[in-house]
């Protein structure tokens, strides 16, 4: 579990409750169940509308790697393939085989078949490139979803004022139906503001990052693949790839 996430969230939140506290407010003072219906609901309408069935379903399993991010270990696949280049040292390229059929990763399991069936070193970086842009952008995309509720999340706020200050200014008459009115105006604002900056645009925005190391591993899978299909010996391989260190 990413120990990071869960403090970030923590402190993020503390903060703002113990600011509200410092300054003489209630934690009730927060708590306005039209204001929470108007931005988390609008919020996650507007989503829905904008984003594809596809993208949705992605971005929903992207949200489990705020918490628990995908296993990135650059050194220990570069050992991993140093072990590749000295098995097909040995046993040639075919002796990949039965490492290929364990392999669990899909990508680096593609990039063995086709060293294996003998493709040419330009195809096998063609064919896996594409991939990487493929994946990339499909993540990519999803991990979008959570900026672009971050950028509706404060306009569906500032709606909820707007809403706020209508029904105040309707009830200017009655003392006593004001306080609702400005309640839901001033904490649909704080709401739709939290909401986006302590939570939503840190989430695209570590999912991007955990992206882009995915594809960094992919590359230097490639490029160890190639490494390998060229006849380098396992030192040769482990040195040429250790600056992706």
């Amino acid at each position: 579990m990413d120990i990071l996430s869960l403090l970030g969230i923590i402190i993020a939140f503390a903060a703002l409750l113990g600011g509200n506290f410092l300054e003489g407010g209630a934690l009730q003072s927060l708590v306005n169940i039209p204001a929470a219906l108007i931005v988390f609901g609008g919020t996650i309408g507007a989503a829905l509308l904008q984003t594809p069935m596809m993208t949705l379903q992605r971005s929903l399993h992207l949200f489990s790697w705020v918490f628990k991010p995908p296993a990135v270990s650059f050194s220990g696949q570069i050992k991993q393939i140093a072990q590749w280049a000295a098995i097909a040292r040995r046993s040639g390229l075919l002796g990949l085989e039965q490492t290929a059929e364990k392999e669990s990763n899909l990508f680096a399991k593609k990039a063995l078949n086709l060293l294996i069936d003998g493709a040419d070193t330009q195809s096998i970086r063609r064919i896996l490139e594409a991939d990487i842009t493929l994946d990339e952008q499909r993540d990519i995309n999803a991990a979008r979803v959570y900026a672009g509720m971050g950028g509706y999340a404060p306009t569906i706020g500032i709606i909820g004022a707007v809403m706020g200050l209508i029904y105040v200014m309707r009830n200017l008459a009655d003392p006593s139906q004001l306080g609702s009115g400005i309640a839901i105006a001033f904490v649909a604002t704080i709401y739709g503001v939290a909401f986006a900056n302590l939570l939503l645009l840190p989430i695209a925005n570590k999912l991007i990052l955990y992206v882009n190391q995915q594809s960094q591993l992919k590359e230097l899978i490639i490029e160890g693949v190639l490494y390998i299909a060229e006849g380098e010996n396992p030192k040769s391989v482990e040195m040429k790839l250790s600056g992706y260190l």
